[in-house]
């Protein structure tokens, strides 16, 4: 079984992001051999990273009740989808501070991004990639991009219903999984010999 955590980067009021986030989920669900969790970060109110030891250093791990919760999720995982928006041609702070509390246990994962914002998010994710690697993380080619005209259609109706909402991207999202279970699945494999 190939455990795949999906994580909701933004954290402000009145999101886009929980919209391709139920989408996705939705597609990861339906795929065999496959168990997939939602992490919204909402919910998981990390303090900015502060340790005077460096993730990737520390011998023991941190204390604090969110990062412990946090970091024992991204353990668990095989492998990850990152929604995120993209803000001034960046990605949030809040994946940011979210991806610098942990290290040992992203290393040797793939990883795919589901992505929004005015060029479907495309910069946010190429900062990403670099970020990611860093991180001893696979990020896969694949990605999905939803530009602004289906934000728009969804502020336009606040019960219009993701699914059917994002329906036209869903050969990018089956595309998108299919190469994160390739990578999942021999990733998994690698760590476990």
């Amino acid at each position: 079984m190939l455990k795949i955590k999906i994580i909701l980067a933004s954290v402000r009021e009145g999101r886009f992001g929980d919209k391709p986030a139920a989408w996705i989920l939705e597609h990861a669900k339906k795929t065999p051999g496959v168990e997939v969790e939602l992490l919204d970060l909402k919910e998981f109110p990390m303090p900015f990273f502060n340790d005077p030891v460096s993730p990737s250093m520390k011998k023991v791990p941190y204390t604090h009740p969110e990062v412990v919760r946090w970091t024992a999720k991204i353990a668990e995982a095989d492998a990850f989808i990152v929604v995120t928006p993209e803000y001034n041609h960046g990605y949030p702070a809040s994946l940011k501070n979210a991806m610098d509390w942990v290290y040992q246990e992203w290393n040797n994962k793939p990883v795919a991004f589901v992505a929004y914002g005015s060029v479907g998010g495309a910069r946010s994710v190429e900062q990403l990639r670099q970020v990611v690697v860093e991180l001893q993380m696979v990020p896969i080619r694949n990605t999905v991009g939803i530009t602004f005209d289906y934000m728009m259609k969804a502020f336009q109706d606040a019960n219009v219903n993701p699914v059917e909402l994002l329906k036209p991207l869903d050969d990018k999202a089956k595309g998108t999984i299919e190469q994160l279970l390739w990578w999942g699945n021999a990733l998994q494999t690698a760590r476990g010999a």
